[in-house]
């Protein structure tokens, strides 16, 4: 069993799916037998308090979430090894902080209206893919991020922008990706904006393999 921090505060747009979608990943961790703590409490980010945990989600998170102790502590205990899911408007978050960008892969800029879009898989050997057809009809927020993820980053999953209207990115649109900061491993998804797609057996799926697939990499190899 792992300790698992799921993370939801908010200082700018606040989500209203948070609530479900909070129990939703947090049956899922459980369901494997892991303690989930949920806080919004920006002072779980430290030294000593992080040394006992194996995963933070940012559940749709966004503004700026930690202080400046908190920020060093997370950045030098994901370098360290440890684990770090990022979920929607995560990448919404820590905007004055450069480094969080090295983190979550990518930065937030907009999105257009919510509309449905066909979701491709790009490596479907992931624990967070595996289990999702190679094209998916999916409604959500379409994310555009200031730059692509890095070349450490994986990308995931995209969205076929001539499929909907707003998108900027062009071909490919990355919208799930996985890699490493130090020795840590990360992994996020912009999808989940609606609380009802929690219920969808698909992103349940995706959001599972993914958590999975930071929390206890040897299992999913």
């Amino acid at each position: 069993m792992a300790q698992v921090l799921l993370f939801t505060r908010t200082t700018d747009y606040r989500h209203a799916s948070i609530a479900h979608a909070a129990d939703v990943v947090g049956g899922l961790l459980r369901g494997d037998g892991h303690d989930v703590r949920h806080t919004e409490d920006p002072t779980a980010f430290r030294s000593d308090a992080l040394a006992s945990v194996a995963l933070t989600v940012w559940l749709s998170t966004s503004g700026d979430v930690l202080d400046d102790e908190g920020r060093d502590a997370l950045a030098s205990w994901l370098a360290d090894g440890g684990a770090w899911a990022g979920i929607h408007s995560a990448t919404f978050s820590e905007p004055t902080w450069p480094e969080f960008e090295r983190i979550a892969g990518a930065v937030f800029t907009d999105h257009p209206d919510v509309q449905t879009a066909t979701v491709r898989v790009v490596d479907a050997g992931h624990p967070s893919t595996a289990h999702l057809p190679a094209a998916w009809r999916h409604t959500d927020e379409w994310y555009n991020f200031r730059s692509h993820p890095a070349a450490d980053r994986t990308v995931l999953l995209t969205v076929d922008e001539a499929d909907y209207d707003g998108g900027s990115m062009g071909e490919p649109h990355p919208i799930a990706w996985a890699g490493p900061y130090g020795r840590g491993r990360t992994w996020y998804t912009a999808l989940g904006h609606e609380a009802d797609a929690y219920d969808d057996p698909l992103l349940r799926a995706h959001l599972h393999g993914g958590l999975r697939s930071v929390l206890s990499p040897e299992e999913d190899a």
